[in-house]
């Protein structure tokens, strides 16, 4: 069993920076590929970036491709996304997630087992 508490989560202008944190409880958190989603009001849960277990191996959404950085620190249970010239399309919930063994490039979230609450990003004009 895995949890997930997300934080960092704010308003920000646009081209504003925020490192948003993950972090989770349980023993085999360094044996879970992490992944951050989001979901902003109305639209559908997309996949914004995941991370291997062992943080060697990233992949991004091409809408954050160039902006946002995902990072792990095994050590701490605490995975991050720093995100930089955040848009106002940025404004939406964003989730973590963990899947235990490999990391899924992208997906729409059913790969992964656990889930935290959310944390709240908006972003303004």
């Amino acid at each position: 069993q895995v949890q997930l508490v997300e934080s960092g989560g704010g308003l920000v202008q646009a081209g504003g920076s925020l490192r948003l944190s993950c972090a989770a409880s349980g023993r085999t958190f360094s044996k879970h590929a992490m992944g951050w989603f989001r979901r902003a009001s109305g639209k559908e849960r997309e996949f914004v970036a995941a991370i291997s277990w062992s943080g060697g191996s990233t992949y991004y959404a091409d809408s954050v491709k160039g902006r946002c950085t995902i990072s792990r620190d095994n050590a701490k249970n605490t995975v991050y996304l720093q995100m930089n010239g955040l848009k106002p399309e940025d404004t939406a919930v964003y989730y973590c997630a963990a899947r235990f063994g490999q990391v899924v490039p992208g997906g729409e979230g059913y790969e992964y087992d656990y889930w935290g609450q959310g944390t709240q990003v908006t972003v303004s004009s």
